[in-house]
C-alpha cells in the first residue's frame, strides 16, 4: 500500500469508529444538533451579529471577523465544486447533508475561521464549540478526517490572514 492508501483507510476506519459514537442517542442528538447550527456558517455568522451588537467598542472588528467566517465557508463551497470528493458511502449518515461533496468540510472551515477571529475578540467559548462543531461532522458519518481537517485548516488561515484587516489595520503582537 502506498501512503494515499494508508490515508484512506485511515480515513474510513475514523469514520466508522466516530460514526459508531453515533448509536448513542444523546451523542447523536448532540451531533445533529451542532450539524444543524453550522449549517452555512449559521451559527458563527449569528455569533458574529450578536457580538457586534452587544460590544459597540469593537462592532467593526466584529463584523469584519463575521465577513472572514463567511468568506471561509464560500471558499471551502468553491473547493469543494473542484475537488468533488463524494461524502462517505460506508456509513449511514445521521444527517441530511447539505451537497453532495465532502472535501473540505464548510462546517469546519466556518468554525475555524470563527474560532480564531472571535476567540481573539475574547470569545473563549467558540474555539471549543467550533472543535465540537467539526468532530459533529465525522459522528454524523457525513466528512472523512482529512475533510474536516483540510476545512479547519482553510478556515483558520482565512481568519489569520485577514487578522490585521479585521482590527481595522491596526498591527497588534
Amino acid at each position: 500500500m502506498d501512503d494515499l492508501d494508508d490515508l484512506h483507510d485511515m480515513d474510513h476506519r475514523i469514520v466508522s469508529a466516530l460514526r459508531e459514537c453515533g448509536t448513542d442517542p444523546r451523542v447523536a442528538g448532540a451531533a445533529r444538533a451542532l450539524s444543524w447550527a453550522g449549517e452555512h456558517a449559521a451559527l458563527w455568522l449569528a455569533a458574529g451579529l450578536a457580538g457586534a451588537a452587544v460590544d459597540g467598542g469593537r462592532r467593526g472588528a466584529w463584523l469584519r471577523g463575521t465577513a472572514l467566517t463567511a468568506g471561509a465557508h464560500l471558499v471551502s463551497m468553491g473547493v469543494k465544486r473542484v475537488v468533488r470528493r463524494p461524502r462517505p458511502a460506508h456509513v449511514e449518515p445521521l444527517v441530511r447533508a447539505a451537497g453532495r461533496h465532502s472535501f473540505p468540510s464548510s462546517h469546519a472551515a466556518s468554525a475555524a475561521a470563527a474560532a480564531v477571529a472571535f476567540g481573539a475578540l475574547g470569545a473563549h467559548t467558540v474555539p471549543p464549540l467550533a472543535g465540537l462543531v467539526c468532530v459533529s461532522r465525522l459522528v454524523a458519518g457525513v466528512h472523512f478526517p482529512t475533510d474536516v481537517a483540510a476545512g479547519a485548516a482553510l478556515g483558520a488561515l482565512t481568519a489569520r490572514l485577514g487578522a490585521r484587516w479585521m482590527r481595522g489595520g491596526a498591527h497588534h503582537d
